[in-house]
């Protein structure tokens, strides 16, 4: 079966969606984009639109700008939304009726707009926070595969392929994980995921180039093993794949704990003094409390298939994520810290927005789900190895290629720049 990736629509297409594209008119922030670039016009599945949300500072972003203030914005348009849960502080309906856009009670009518075709340029998927259960593993099960397979399933209904992008990582379970990325390969779907970090700031900001020799990298996280190791492990993913001859995956996941994670640490797998440096990277904890369904210690490792050792520690102790790098030829080690400010409304959430603003426009990813999809396989396997007792486990699955794309982080690229910028003009 031939699928249509095209941006444009038909004739007929336009002349049945013109209607329903009247009625959902997002009002003020509907008339341009970019230099006067004319939007793309994106559905929204979410779990939930609440303040703080993954939808709130997203979605917000698309009708109120990129501070959420009514300044300038992104050049998409919000066509329709699906929402899965309403709690009391729902900003599903105030700002569907504030902006006139329809809320549809299934995700194959808001990609059509309740009509017969696919009048939208683009999906974007949120399945993050709400009510949803943990399975036995500690995993939370958001449905990302079950919105994944409602959005594709309603390509193939209506014969028509468009840009998506789903937030944070695929899965949780590899099993979900490696469904998607095979449904989005084989029906040739523009296809991104995964965290805001790795576009996010960083302080100090370190210049890594593509192809550099990394001799040993390490990673630090915090809060829960599912929940935040994806945020932590794409962090560490999106240094380590500009090494050279990068990327050809992973061959061993293995997890440790407690007294043994410490252990692994001091038996000299890295180079003196690399870990002290991830940790005074990253602020203190200050005391808090441990997320519940986390340990204070925990230790990822995994080999990758080029021979450089994987090294991710998950620790209450600080409260931000970081990376630090030992490069060939340089005696002191570079680390940098994935910052999450809160002011402007978050404002990682902006420059990942614009990536996705990117793909919605040139039909073609802005940097490559295969990073997210690795990093996916890692968190699952390890937080399996955790489960059987800390064995090493062969991952012959997440012998993954990819080819990195040397993509910017903030504060660029311009916020307001057009999305149709070439890439090497978007790092000056």
């Amino acid at each position: 079966m031939q699928y249509s990736n095209k941006i444009c629509l038909s004739r007929r297409d336009c002349l049945v969606a013109l209607p329903i594209a009247l009625a959902a008119s997002v009002g003020p922030r509907s008339a341009c984009g970019a230099e006067g670039l004319k939007p793309k016009r994106v559905a929204v599945v979410a779990t939930i639109y609440q303040p703080g949300s993954h939808a709130d500072v997203l979605v917000g972003k698309i009708l109120e700008g990129w501070k959420q203030d009514g300044g300038p914005g992104p050049a998409l348009e919000l066509a329709s939304m699906y929402v899965e849960q309403f709690p009391q502080d729902d900003l599903t309906r105030p700002m569907a009726q504030k902006y006139d856009v329809p809320i549809f009670d299934s995700i194959e009518k808001a990609i059509t707009l309740g009509g017969n075709t696919i009048p939208v340029d683009g999906v974007i998927s949120i399945a993050e926070h709400g009510d949803y259960p943990f399975n036995e593993r500690g995993q939370h099960l958001y449905p990302r595969q079950r919105f994944f397979k409602a959005v594709t399933d309603t390509f193939i209904k209506y014969k028509r392929v468009v840009p998506v992008f789903s937030d944070k990582h695929l899965g949780p379970s590899w099993n979900d994980a490696k469904w998607m990325y095979d449904r989005a390969r084989k029906m040739k779907i523009p296809f991104m995921a995964g965290s805001s970090l790795p576009v996010s700031y960083r302080t100090p900001g370190i210049q890594l180039p593509m192809g550099c020799e990394i001799e040993a990298a390490v990673g630090i996280g915090y809060d829960g093993l599912d929940i935040y190791g994806s945020h932590a492990l794409d962090s560490y993913q999106c240094i380590v794949e500009r090494r050279r001859n990068a990327e050809r995956g992973v061959r061993s996941v293995q997890y440790f704990e407690g007294d043994d994670a410490a252990r692994v640490l001091n038996s000299g797998i890295l180079p003196a003094g690399l870990v002290d440096t991830v940790r005074a990277a990253v602020p203190k904890a200050n005391g808090q409390v441990p997320y519940k369904l986390a340990p204070r210690e925990a230790l990822f490792l995994f080999e990758y298939r080029d021979g450089l050792l994987g090294v991710q520690l998950m620790s209450q102790s600080v409260n931000r994520t970081g990376v630090a790098v030992k490069l060939k030829g340089h005696d002191q080690p570079l680390a940098t810290q994935f910052d999450e400010r809160v002011e402007p409304r978050h404002p990682h959430f902006a420059y990942l927005l614009k990536g996705i603003e990117r793909m919605m426009h040139t039909g073609r990813p802005s940097y490559p789900v295969e990073r997210t999809y690795l990093t996916s396989g890692i968190l699952d396997r390890a937080i399996k190895s955790r489960a059987l007792g800390g064995i090493r486990l062969k991952t012959p699955e997440l012998a993954i290629r990819y080819q990195p794309v040397d993509y910017p982080h903030a504060p660029l690229p311009d916020l307001d720049s057009s999305p149709l910028t070439p890439l090497s003009q978007l790092l000056r």
